[in-house]
């Protein structure tokens, strides 16, 4: 079957799943936007790039699959490294595909010609320039595989205008992806696995930091059970909020700069931290020199490079979350930590049972009163809260923080 450079993209994007595509069109990738009309899928205009980037990025995370976005070359292109960034650093799957200049033109400094994979080199898996029909296929394959494999994250495909334009036959099975150096999570050795249920069972005040990772590689159920087993409080950062049920007893809430201060007075206290598919940011330790400074520390992580990065490990575990706590679970002893768990229920204090309408009525519009108004109108639990970053983002964890309250 004979296909155009553009025809092959679409009939790509179509048999790995694809059903909706975040874009704006512009002069080099104008041939795929002619080609678009004649496959089965979606297209979302956007009125900037960066949007068409964050669209696809909410797409991946609502969705669990990868999203797509478009954009011409130069500034189209350009506009879309701030999306691109944040699903590199928030591990969401997103496929970018932007157009290029010709493929002669290359290094001319041609009108609208930019270096987009070497700008967005540091923030994406991998990214590829096709240059021909023939390589379409092949990138675009081997892109979903990379995005979505291991530790999810950021592909971009540039593709040149004539590479768009010109004609080969299309062999989906013979693009078939092969990706040199690239290997699936490895397996966990059992002699960790022992060594981390040896600290598990011995710690008498433990604490689970579940982070991103829960989600992504669906271990809520995994946690719940973990969790339960062992009787450890779960301790939440930003994007791992909603790996356990607010309402769970073992849910103690968010922790770090913006989170519960109890949360952290505990984390300060433990003699384990389990650290459950996160990564140590800056925004959860605070100063590195005087956290945790009584507790061990076991890192279930998926990618090798952030085990020790920011903080020193006792026990690494790499693999995916899922998997490894399957294995985890039946080495770990029926817990009783109640005196632990009934500590940090006094470290609460007031603050957890605050009557928020207490607060005095002299005129003034508390943000506590909004928040609790937000909650009550947004108790569905089909209702998405979605925020920008700031304080408003702040507030919006006060919802869940009431709910929890609440309940």
């Amino acid at each position: 079957m004979k296909l155009t450079g553009a025809q092959i993209l679409w009939e790509c994007l179509v048999r790995e799943g694809v059903t909706d595509v975040f874009g704006y069109p512009g002069g080099a990738i104008l041939p795929a936007y002619d080609a678009m009309l004649d496959f089965p899928i979606r297209h979302v205009l956007v009125r900037h790039e960066q949007g068409a980037t964050h669209m696809a990025d909410g797409y991946a995370r609502a969705s669990g699959g990868v999203g797509v976005a478009i954009a011409t070359s130069g500034p189209g292109a350009t506009n879309m490294v701030t999306g691109i960034a944040t699903a590199m650093l928030d591990s969401s799957p997103i496929v970018c595909i932007t157009g290029q200049v010709g493929s002669r033109l290359i290094g001319s400094d041609a009108f609208q010609e930019i270096d987009i994979t070497g700008i967005t080199l540091p923030v994406t898996k991998h990214n590829y320039l096709v240059t021909r029909a023939e390589d379409v296929a092949r990138a675009v394959r081997e892109a979903f595989v990379i995005a979505k494999s291991g530790r999810p994250g950021p592909v971009l495909i540039d593709i040149t205008k004539d590479a768009q334009q010109s004609s080969c036959e299309f062999d989906w099975d013979g693009a078939a992806p092969s990706v040199p150096g690239w290997r699936s999570a490895p397996e966990t050795p059992a002699a960790a696995l022992a060594n981390a249920a040896a600290l598990l069972n011995a710690a008498e005040r433990p604490v689970i930091l579940a982070g991103h990772g829960v989600m992504i590689s669906g271990a809520m159920d995994e946690l719940r059970v973990f969790a339960e087993r062992a009787q450890i409080p779960v301790a939440m950062t930003l994007l791992g909020i909603g790996g356990l049920p607010a309402s769970h007893a073992l849910n103690i809430g968010m922790m770090g700069m913006h989170g519960e201060s109890w949360v952290n007075h505990a984390i300060q206290e433990a003699d384990l931290l389990i650290a459950a598919g996160m990564r140590f940011d800056d925004r959860v330790t605070g100063n590195l020199k005087t956290y945790a400074p009584h507790a061990k520390k076991i890192h279930i992580e998926i990618d090798p490079s952030e085990i020790n990065k920011n903080v020193a490990v006792d026990v690494a575990l790499i693999g995916d979350l899922r998997a490894v706590l399957k294995r985890l679970i039946p080495s770990i002893a029926q817990g009783n930590r109640a005196p632990w768990i009934a500590h940090i229920d006094t470290l609460k204090g007031d603050s957890a049972v605050r009557d928020i309408q207490a607060l005095p009525d002299d005129g003034h519009l508390y943000a506590a009163h909004v928040i609790n108004d937000l909650w009550r109108a947004t108790r569905s639990t089909e209702t998405i809260v979605v925020t920008d970053v700031g304080q408003h983002q702040m507030w919006r964890l006060s919802i869940t923080t009431t709910k929890r309250r609440d309940r």
